[in-house]
């Protein structure tokens, strides 16, 4: 939907680097949330009438690391590498997984899948896209040397081997049948294996750069400042050529900043539009705010023996927390309550089980009497002090963690912020040394892959790449177990949300809030996706004129 103009003052922004939020996954209606609401977001913007010459978005989190999609685990690298490096199969707006490199696939068995792979693909540099250069790509993800930040989401790929002149057969140790999404993120991207040998240690920074086969193509990286594109006008896909002759990434991080240019018309548009910036956004007479279907998760993920480590104790917590202000206050209407650590959006494609999953899953509505009730159960010692880390330079997760330490005193526990500098709280997604001493800490999160059973097996499956807290249970186990190998896309949808319901018994994380996406658009412009699929999909060929 547009978001309305109006005149609230904004609380706070969101603008934090991704990995200080905990990075992605490898995978609307949250309790109390408006429902109706929800069903308004959007999946796609009005369709481009045109191509232009030349247009620039902004990107909030700031410059890439690195353009090579394998070390793209995070907002800035992830939202550009998108529009360079196709990849086998790709994420749709509505998260379909559609044929791209691959024109079609098969299941053979549980753990056998063979792609057909197209023929007429040619990189930036007019020379044809080969098998080599497909497997080379994909088994990279499995070479310690090349240190793919994917590698956990390719871990279950046990070989990779051309079986026909266009054809390539992937292995599978354990049976996946949702296997084939990950080849829809960075696992699938494919590079030309001459230009990557070639560049040694230098690939992917603005010197070397990357060669792909995408819509868009590097022209110019300035350090600092902006990479600018140019269209790839011997693209493969007709249908899918980019409208933009010439697109420009800023890297503006600043809110005011950011506010300022894009009602101003200077920046064209941007998704992730700062919070701080809602207000002078929704005024604007030169753009639009959208508010599209989003997969963000804010949380709390917990840790240590404090009272905080019983899941009891997070639960009622949860429920005498009214989360509702939250997405009302700090983030200014654009969230709701979530019900649950996985988003609304993962479970879209199966609607048939909502019936189900609101009996599977715990009631999270704000309930204070509800939550002494359960508190009462817990066997925790309840006289320590419950202390949740943030980056201290985002102080609206303050205002957050206030809102829960509220709930907290409702029920006679105590909780409060504890601000850490953002260069350290990064660490604490990497080593539990740096979180040692806290009780939980913030995250943003969201799954990079449709299936719900990959979100919930990267959270609370033993050594899951989004299992932070060392959390492990041999029944959550064998539920993820049983929907990641169950091959009728009904039954493991059913079993998917028996996992879910799991999980959320022992909420290794606290939902708050789920978040909308958020999307600014000048007004000459039109046509990218308004849904959360902005890190897999080349969004930035389908921006043309809006006349």
């Amino acid at each position: 939907m547009k978001l309305p103009r109006k005149t609230a003052t904004s609380v706070a922004m969101l603008a934090i680097a991704a990995m200080a939020l905990g990075g992605c996954a490898s995978g609307s209606r949250g309790g109390g949330g408006d429902a109706a609401g929800e069903e308004e977001l959007l999946t796609t913007t009005p369709a481009a009438a045109g191509e232009i010459d030349y247009a620039n978005w902004n990107l909030p989190y700031g410059e890439p690391a690195s353009i090579d999609p394998i070390k793209g685990f995070n907002y800035p690298e992830n939202q550009v590498t998108a529009n360079l490096c196709d990849t086998i199969v790709q994420m749709q707006p509505d998260l379909s997984i559609a044929p791209n490199l691959a024109s079609e696939w098969d299941e053979q068995d549980p753990q056998t899948y063979v792609f057909t792979i197209r023929d007429d693909v040619t990189f930036w540099d007019g020379t044809p896209m080969t098998m080599n250069d497909v497997l080379f790509s994909v088994n990279r993800n499995l070479d310690p040397e090349e240190g793919s930040y994917w590698a956990g989401s390719a871990a279950n790929i046990a070989s990779v081997e051309q079986t026909g002149e266009w054809e390539m057969t992937i292995k599978l140790k354990e049976p996946d049948a949702t296997f084939v999404e990950t080849l829809g993120t960075p696992v699938g991207a494919v590079v030309q294996q001459k230009q990557r040998e070639e560049a040694g240690q230098d690939y992917g920074n603005p010197g070397a750069g990357v060669m792909c086969t995408g819509p868009f193509k590097v022209k110019e990286w300035k350090q600092g400042q902006s990479i600018l594109l140019e269209r790839n006008d011997d693209y493969w896909n007709a249908d899918r050529k980019a409208k933009a002759k010439e697109f420009e990434i800023d890297f503006v991080v600043d809110p005011t900043a950011i506010g300022n240019s894009l009602s101003t018309g200077e920046i064209k548009g941007g998704y992730d539009v700062p919070l701080a910036a809602m207000t002078q956004l929704s005024s604007s007479t030169s753009g639009q705010l959208y508010a599209g279907k989003g997969m963000q998760l804010m949380g709390i993920i917990a840790q240590g023996e404090g009272p905080f480590s019983d899941p009891i104790v997070r639960r009622a917590i949860t429920r005498a927390t009214d989360r509702q202000a939250i997405a009302d206050t700090v983030y200014e209407g654009t969230a709701v309550p979530a019900r649950s650590i996985v988003p609304e959006l993962n479970w879209e494609p199966t609607p048939e089980v909502e019936e189900l999953r609101a009996e599977r899953l715990p009631d999270l509505s704000f309930d204070i009497e509800a939550a002494k009730e359960l508190l009462a159960e817990s066997d925790a010692d309840l006289s320590q002090t419950i202390k949740i880390a943030y980056p201290s330079e985002r102080s609206f997760y303050a205002d957050i963690i206030n809102e829960l330490a509220n709930g907290a005193k409702e029920l006679g526990l105590t909780l409060e912020p504890a601000g850490v500098p953002s260069a350290q709280f990064g660490a604490f997604f990497t080593d539990p040394e740096a979180r040692k001493g806290y009780d939980g800490f913030v995250t943003v999160n969201y799954p990079s892959s449709p299936s719900p059973i990959n979100y919930i097996s990267g959270i609370a499956g033993t050594g899951g790449d989004q299992n932070f807290n060392g959390f492990s249970d041999p029944e959550v186990d064998a539920a993820i177990e049983a929907a990641r190998t169950e091959a009728d896309p009904e039954k493991r949808a059913e079993l998917s949300v028996e996992a879910e319901g799991l999980m959320m018994e022992h909420m290794p994380w606290v939902p708050v809030t789920q978040l909308n996406a958020r999307l600014f658009m000048d007004n000459t412009v039109t046509g990218v996706p308004a849904s959360f699929v902005y890190l897999n999909y080349p969004w930035a060929a389908d921006l043309g004129a809006a006349e």
